[in-house]
C-alpha cells in the first residue's frame, strides 16, 4: 500500500494542484511512493515501482501486439458456403470501397496510426531517458505524447466489433482470428503502458520539472 510522500522534506520543485491549486514542493519520490495534496488529498504525483524498465517493457509488448493484430487475420465470416477472411487494414479498405471515406480514414487512425505513435513515442522518450540518450527532440516527443493519447481509440474499435457480432450472429458464421485476440490483448496492455508512464517523472529527469502545465 503506497503512502504519502511528506511534501515538506528537501524540497523539489513547486507545483499545484489540479483539483485545489494549493501549491506544494514535492521532494524526490522513492519506486512506489505517492505525494497528496494535503487540502483535498488529489494525488500529486506517483513513482511506480519498477521505475522506468515496466513502462518500457509494456509499452515493446504493446508494439509486438499491434504488429500482430495488423499482420493476421482479424475475423472470417462463412455465409452460404462462401468465406470472407479480413484484417483491420482490410476493413478499413473496405469501407473505402464502400463510398466511406471518412470513416475509413478514422478507422486506420485510430487501430493503427494513433497507437503506433503513441507507443513508439513514448518508447522512444523512455528509451532515451532511461539510457541517458542524447536523442534529438526529446523533450518535444515527450510534449506530444499527451496530444497522441486522444487518437487511439482501441476499446471503441473493439465495442464495435462486439455490436457486430451480435448482429451477425444469426445470418453467418464468425470465426475469430489470432489478430482478434492480439487486438484484444493489446487494449488491456497499452491501457496498463498508459497508466505506468509518468511524464512528470520524465520530466524531471530531463531536467524541466516545470515541463508539465499543472506545474508552477
Amino acid at each position: 500500500m503506497n503512502q504519502s510522500a511528506p511534501l515538506d522534506a528537501n524540497p523539489l520543485e513547486l507545483i499545484a494542484c489540479h483539483e485545489c491549486d494549493t501549491l506544494h514542493r514535492i521532494p524526490e519520490l522513492a519506486p512506489g511512493r505517492s505525494a497528496h495534496c494535503s487540502c483535498c488529498g488529489a494525488l500529486l504525483l506517483h513513482n511506480p515501482k519498477g521505475g522506468l524498465d515496466r513502462p518500457i517493457a509494456l509499452n515493446i509488448a504493446a508494439l509486438l501486439l499491434l504488429v500482430l493484430a495488423n499482420a493476421f487475420p482479424f475475423m472470417t465470416l462463412q455465409i452460404s458456403g462462401r468465406e470472407q477472411t479480413t484484417t483491420i487494414i482490410g476493413a478499413s479498405q473496405a469501407l473505402y470501397e464502400a463510398g466511406m471515406a471518412p470513416l475509413a480514414v478514422v478507422v486506420i487512425i485510430t487501430t493503427l496510426i494513433g497507437p503506433a505513435l503513441v507507443v513508439i513515442s513514448s518508447l522512444y522518450v523512455l528509451l532515451g531517458v532511461r539510457f541517458r540518450l542524447p536523442l534529438p527532440m526529446l523533450r518535444s516527443m515527450l510534449s506530444w505524447i499527451s496530444h497522441l493519447q486522444p487518437w487511439g481509440m482501441l476499446d471503441v474499435f473493439m465495442l464495435g466489433v462486439l455490436v457486430s457480432f451480435v448482429k451477425l450472429a444469426g445470418m453467418a458464421d464468425m470465426v475469430m482470428g489470432p489478430a482478434l485476440y492480439a487486438f484484444a490483448a493489446l487494449i488491456v496492455i497499452s491501457a496498463a503502458a498508459m497508466s505506468a508512464l509518468e511524464p512528470h517523472l520524465l520530466w524531471q529527469r530531463l531536467g524541466l520539472p516545470g515541463g508539465q502545465p499543472h506545474a508552477r
